[in-house]
């Protein structure tokens, strides 16, 4: 749940009913992909974060909101990847018009809509992991990274979210140069290997990928180096915007 989501219950008239957004932020760290989730106060349960839609604005500006709430940056990519909705998701989840009056303060009735069938708009979100300082909602108890490999109990049917955002980012990956969200503007050649091998779940042919990568155009060498050791100091490299940009409409080999 997002930081308006008191104001939801006291002013429902400003928001969609029974349709919200699940935003999926992807990080990467210590050769981990993460995933931030949030946790309500009164439960032992987690979700991705998500929150309603503003009859104001539309799907994508309710999906770069919540990322700006939950991360404190603006401008991220995200992607929408489908959407999630049957009568059984709202069903024996953990969540009860107790729950909320706990949580609220507000006198939720047992039948509240709230309770009723309700679909989610599903994107995933890329962000470079050091920028973020997570911010959690005032119906939260806590929000932070999880590695996408050691999830905790989650809420509703958001294991499977994560699951098929993970699916949608692995075929993105491999066609378009999305890589240069999560990593640091300047960065080496392992440091980009190792991202692509984690994200696909795979090993990767050192030259193959060394190979590949650079005949794309998209990323460009640069005359710096970086010290990792007594003799080591590989060259750094960043991404060529321009060429990023044509890669994001049009698509680059990138299939490994």
């Amino acid at each position: 749940m997002e930081q308006e989501d008191a104001d939801f219950f006291l002013n429902s008239g400003e928001f969609l009913r029974n349709v919200g957004v699940d935003n999926v932020i992807f990080g990467y760290h210590e050769k981990e992909l993460k995933v931030l989730l949030q946790q309500p106060i009164v439960l032992d349960r987690w979700t991705v974060t998500g929150g309603f839609i503003k009859k104001t604005e539309s799907i994508e500006e309710a999906a770069d909101r919540i990322a700006f709430l939950r991360t404190g940056l603006k401008g991220l990519f995200f992607q929408q990847f489908r959407s999630f909705g049957n009568p059984e998701r709202s069903k024996n989840n953990g969540l009860n018009a107790a729950h909320l009056r706990q949580m609220t303060g507000l006198d939720v009735p047992e039948d509240s809509w709230i309770f009723d069938y309700f679909v989610s708009v599903a994107f995933y979100t890329l962000t470079e992991f050091s920028k973020v300082e997570p911010k959690k909602g005032e119906l939260e108890a806590d929000c932070q990274w999880w590695p996408v490999s050691e999830l905790p109990p989650m809420m509703f049917d958001h294991q499977l979210i994560i699951a098929e955002a993970l699916k949608a980012l692995r075929l993105h990956i491999a066609h378009y140069p999305i890589g240069y969200e999560l990593l640091e503007e300047k960065f080496t050649l392992p440091e980009i290997h190792s991202l692509y091998e984690t994200i696909l779940g795979k090993s990767l042919d050192d030259r193959n990928f060394a190979k590949r990568l650079m005949a794309t155009g998209i990323i460009v060498k640069l005359n710096e180096t970086k010290k990792i050791g007594a003799h080591r100091s590989p060259f750094l490299y960043k991404f060529d915007k321009e060429k990023y940009n044509e890669g994001l409409k049009s698509g680059v080999a990138l299939a490994f």
